[in-house]
């Protein structure tokens, strides 16, 4: 048994590198590849088959750990002023759209019951792919990509009044009462665990996070972190919930301390890889046998749902004040099929409510919707001026990009990044904070970032040495970036990441020892402060006054000093003597 299954796992690892490595030459999604991967490793397609039951246990915890991540970036303070978006776009657009797509489909001689499950399946939206690509066009902190992201994550919690509904849809008799009782309990429950997790997660969460990083160990760390999402993820499945809220809502009690970044990069390799998995688990559904007879039908659905969910969108976004460039960006980031309604799918065949036929067809159609998203996340701008294209807007009457909070994940500009804040590193904050230049420390002294007043605004506790760290805090828009550690490996490590993320960014290395200056300048340090030399500095000037030596004399020591030391000062002072000279 165990060489079966390990035979099975070499086989999907090996075909997800090899199809990825090949996707990514050709500048093609991922989640496209691994969903190719499923097809072939499915069966339904001749080859090697691959138990999908196991994989599909596995897959559902990349959702869940996605939903973690993007709860980090999502406070309470942003929920609440994204709060008419939410609950009235995002609530109408989950109504209309299953509205609209089932009346349409009763129309052309569909079951009612099933009509309702495949607009249900057709109101979703793709959390994962939304996220995932918006990510890489660095889209995800615009106002169309916040509203967007979060009008998804909204969908994934109306899934749950749907899942409880379709067992009473599934009875020969069906009330309103019945529907109207089911999606009451559902939402109870969702507040349940609302105030759950909020309450307990706030009382334990930060404490448990600050004794863990005393220990300095980022197994243990990264032990905690499962431990937390996972948890959280158990307690809404415990309620008839979906896992995947749980650790949205863990996420968002962690995304308010200054844990928030390193707990990310820990999160980071588990969820991709487990996403991959989920969209391997997903092509493992795909019939292809049966795509030539359903294909038009599936194309058909594909371009109704697309269609559809981006007009509703639009037309909701543009009622509630946003501006309609941006209501089209986001309608067409939300035409996307989704993953959650696999699972409605999944649940309505298992209760009898929909046929085989009727739910391949809903399956393909959703599956080409996800297979284009990519494609219509990536163009969304040019979609968007597409469908302005006759508008003329004038401008008495045009309506300005809702105003919201910053992410939790800092959106900076020409900033300073310090690296350790540690005294070398709090004296450098006080005088850029005087300047009003704006800056993010790190550090993984845990008492030092429990101690300063700014934690998880502007410090944060984390490991600059990661190259996900300093992607996390805006490496690729930053000004300046100061290393103030002594550990001479995680001033090499984190040079090494500037230099491949940003090679033109100017970086200063404060140290200690003075025996690596060179060889920090040789990994990319254009400055390299030792600090035993600049004690010494201070040590001879004030012997040298106290000896009674004049003040002019005792700077043109200083000055020559600097001059032999500091090669970036020294042209400094040779521009200023320049500047004398001819004045």
């Amino acid at each position: 048994m165990f060489d079966q299954y390990f035979h099975q796992l070499l086989l999907l690892l090996s075909s997800s590198v090899i199809v990825i490595i090949a996707f990514q030459r050709l500048h093609i999604p991922s989640s496209l590849g691994y969903l190719l991967v499923g097809v072939v490793l499915g069966t339904y397609t001749p080859g090697p088959v691959i138990d999908e039951q196991p994989l599909k246990s596995l897959a559902e915890f990349g959702i869940v750990f996605l939903l973690f991540t993007i709860g980090l970036n999502f406070s309470l303070p942003q929920l609440y002023a994204l709060r008419h978006v939410l609950l009235g776009a995002g609530t109408g657009q989950v109504v209309l759209t299953t509205a609209v797509i089932a009346g349409i489909l009763w129309l052309f001689g569909l079951d009612p019951a099933a009509a309702f499950i495949v607009g249900a399946v057709f109101a979703q939206s793709s959390t994962t792919i939304i996220s995932k690509q918006l990510a890489e066009q660095r889209e995800e902190n615009t106002p169309h990509g916040r509203t967007g992201i979060a009008m998804s994550v909204f969908q994934d919690v109306t899934a749950v009044p749907i899942v409880v509904i379709i067992p009473v849809l599934a009875t020969t008799a069906v009330g309103f009462g019945a529907i109207s009782g089911a999606i009451g309990v559902a939402f109870a429950k969702a507040l349940l665990a609302f105030l759950l997790v909020f309450v307990i997660g706030r009382w334990v969460l930060r404490p448990l996070f600050q004794l863990v990083t005393l220990r300095h160990s980022p197994e243990l760390f990264t032990l905690t972190v499962l431990f937390v999402s996972l948890v959280a993820a158990w307690l809404t499945n415990s309620l008839g919930l979906s896992m995947a809220f749980g650790a949205f809502l863990a996420g968002m009690v962690l995304g308010e301390t200054e844990f928030r970044h390193q707990v990310e990069s820990t999160i980071r390799p588990f969820r991709d890889v487990l996403l991959g998995m989920f969209f391997v688990a997903i092509g493992m559904l795909v019939n292809p046998a049966k795509i030539p007879e359903i294909w038009h039908l599936a194309l058909a659905g594909a371009a109704l749902l697309m269609l559809v969910k981006a007009v509703l969108v639009m037309l909701i976004l543009r009622w509630s004040g946003t501006a309609t460039l941006s209501a089209w960006r986001t309608g067409w980031l939300l035409a996307v099929g989704g993953e959650f309604g696999f699972a409605l799918l999944a649940i309505a065949l298992s209760e009898g409510v929909i046929d085989s036929n009727t739910s391949q067809i809903a399956l393909t159609a959703v599956l080409f919707a996800m297979i284009l998203a990519p494609f219509l996340i990536r163009y969304n701008h040019g979609l968007a001026r597409l469908c302005t294209l006759f508008r003329q807007p004038k401008a008495t009457t045009a309506t300005s990009e809702p105003t919201l909070p910053e992410p939790a994940n800092l959106s900076l500009e020409k900033h300073v990044i310090l690296c350790g804040y540690g005294q070398r590193g709090q004296a450098i904050g006080r005088f850029l904070q005087e300047d009003r230049i704006p800056y993010v420390a790190l550090d993984i002294d845990s008492a030092t970032i429990d101690a300063c007043p700014l934690r998880g605004k502007q410090v944060f506790y984390g490991d600059a040495s990661e190259r996900d760290i300093l992607e996390a805090v805006g490496i690729n828009t930053a000004r300046l970036v100061v290393i103030t550690y002594n550990d001479v490996d995680t001033v090499f490590r984190t040079l090494h990441h500037i230099q491949a993320l940003c090679p033109d960014i100017m970086v200063m290395v404060c140290t200690s020892d003075e025996h690596h200056i060179n060889s920090y300048k040789a990994a990319g340090a254009n400055e390299v402060i030792p600090e035993n030399l600049e004690n010494s500095l201070m040590i001879a000037v004030h012997t040298l006054i106290l000896l009674g030596m004049p003040m002019p004399q005792v700077l043109k020591r200083l000055q020559r000093q600097w001059k032999a030391d500091y090669p970036l000062l020294h042209e400094l002072l040779k521009e200023r003597e320049k500047s004398k000279t001819q004045a």
